[in-house]
């Protein structure tokens, strides 16, 4: 009896309770149509039928001999795979089909796994050489050709799976390490601001953010090799390390300078205190803007004490402001009637124009300014306005005085009378030459030379005229 003799038991119970299997593929592929299908990654193979006793595809692969041994087709010879005492060589041959029906679906699975991406190459190696144990020169009945193509197949795809992992293995390590080196590039960007301009609580707070950024990669992010790793950790830490040094220097030198800006504030706000009832309110103004100047230039003393010291020097200054408001809204109420006055000076100054007789229009305009001053101050808040509305009136004045002088000056009149002669000259000389010119093409240059010189003559004269020559 060959070792593959299965015993009456064994047989009994795959009779009586089949246990599921894969179901028996279709009429398998040609050894040749297998091999051409190899190099390729092919479409998934159909899902198997359901599960059935009849395994007759895979049984034309084999034939039983007269004293029962099952044999296979192999290449061009068979093999014998073993016998199934007291069964007939149907069910013989069934029995050797079904279990190379199993192993065929196990390598179909094996072949669909290849194409999930949640299945990694290592899992499905694994699963082929469980496989590949099972068959180096299996004992069953089927198309061991198509069996072996399908395997080969598993094989190649298993190795482009494992290089198409390292591929992206590689690239996720490239990315990782880019935005690893973005992390550092901020680390260091904060360290170097010049310390004139760091925002130390900003810039505290984004440097722990950019740690917590760090320590999220190295837990849940790609790894990166060794060296890679350790190079960029270490600008990372320098890049640290150098900022909290400068973090510390700062503060402790901020520390020691706050006591001597407390003093100075201190004596800022004595001196603003002592001024708050000075009624000597010009120079007390600018005595409070100076103060202002060198409180901004004391430095800080501390938030508490800055508080503190700040509402103390604000007061005092609100103070003196306030009294010096009141008594200017005071003095603004007395200026009132100097400003009815100035109101019908300006009506009588605006009514000078426009100018007719300028030495009458001066003498009046002198007597309103001599009244002018003579009225007083108005309110603050009229100033502006009638000042403006009075020197408007002399700008007129002015400029018809400009005018009048612009028009009798001689040195003006005589090179206005002297441009005119020398215009008047040069028309009488290009009308001789058109006279004399035989050619069309010359007496039509000179005839555009002499319209631009009686243009020019036309607005000498008319300046003249206006000179008085």
């Amino acid at each position: 009896m060959s070792d593959n003799t299965p015993s009456p038991s064994d047989d009994t119970v795959d009779q009586a309770t089949p246990s599921p299997q894969p179901t028996p593929r279709p009429a398998a592929p040609s050894p040749a149509a297998m091999a051409k299908m190899a190099p390729r990654r092919p479409t998934p193979a159909a899902a198997p039928a359901p599960v059935t006793s009849d395994h007759s595809a895979s049984a034309e692969f084999g034939r039983v001999g007269e004293d029962g041994t099952v044999y296979v087709r192999e290449g061009d010879g068979e093999r014998a795979v073993g016998s199934y005492p007291g069964a007939d060589a149907a069910e013989a041959l069934q029995y050797f089909a079904r279990k190379y029906d199993e192993l065929y679906a196990s390598a179909v699975l094996l072949r669909r796994r290849l194409d999930a991406p949640e299945v990694s190459a290592k899992e499905v190696a694994d699963g082929l050489s469980s496989l590949k144990a099972h068959t180096e020169k299996p004992d069953v009945v089927g198309d061991l050709a198509a069996l072996s193509a399908l395997v080969t197949e598993v094989e190649t795809g298993v190795a482009a799976h494992r290089e198409r992992e390292r591929a992206e293995r590689a690239e996720a390590k490239k990315v990782a390490a880019a935005e690893r080196e973005g992390i550092v590039e901020q680390a260091e960007a904060v360290a170097a601001q010049p310390e004139d301009q760091i925002r130390w609580k900003d810039s505290t707070a984004r440097m722990r953010e950019l740690l917590e950024q760090w320590k999220t990669h190295q837990k849940a992010g790609v790894r990166l090799d060794k060296d890679v790793e350790n190079a960029l950790w270490q600008r990372f830490s320098k890049a640290r390390n150098s900022f909290d040094k400068g973090r510390r220097a700062h503060f402790s030198e901020l520390e020691a300078t706050r006591g001597e800006s407390k003093g100075r504030k201190e004596e800022l706000v004595a001196e603003a205190e002592r001024l708050a009832t000075s009624t000597d309110w010009g120079p007390t103004a600018g005595a409070f803007k100076r103060l202002m100047q060198e409180w901004r230039r004391a430095g800080r003393a501390g938030r508490k004490d800055d508080d503190a010291l700040w509402e103390r020097f604000r007061t005092a200054q609100d103070s003196f402001f306030s009294a010096k408001d009141a008594e200017q809204e005071r003095e603004d109420e007395s200026y009132r009637p100097n400003l009815e006055v100035k109101e019908k000076l300006l009506t009588e100054a605006k009514a000078l124009l426009p100018i007719k007789d300028l030495d009458a229009t001066k003498a009046a305009l002198r007597s309103i300014q001599q009244r002018w001053e003579d009225a007083g101050k108005v309110p603050r808040g009229d100033v502006d306005r009638m000042e403006k509305g009075l020197r408007s009136v002399e700008q007129a004045v002015r400029d018809a005085e400009d005018t009048r002088w612009t028009r009798s000056d001689p040195e003006k009149s005589a090179r206005a009378n002297s441009l005119v002669a020398q215009l008047e000259a040069k028309v009488t000389e290009l009308e001789a030459q058109i006279e004399a010119a035989t050619d069309d093409r010359r007496r039509a240059r000179l005839q555009e030379q002499l319209d631009s010189t009686q243009g020019l003559l036309a607005m000498a004269r008319a300046g003249a005229d206006d000179l008085g020559g």
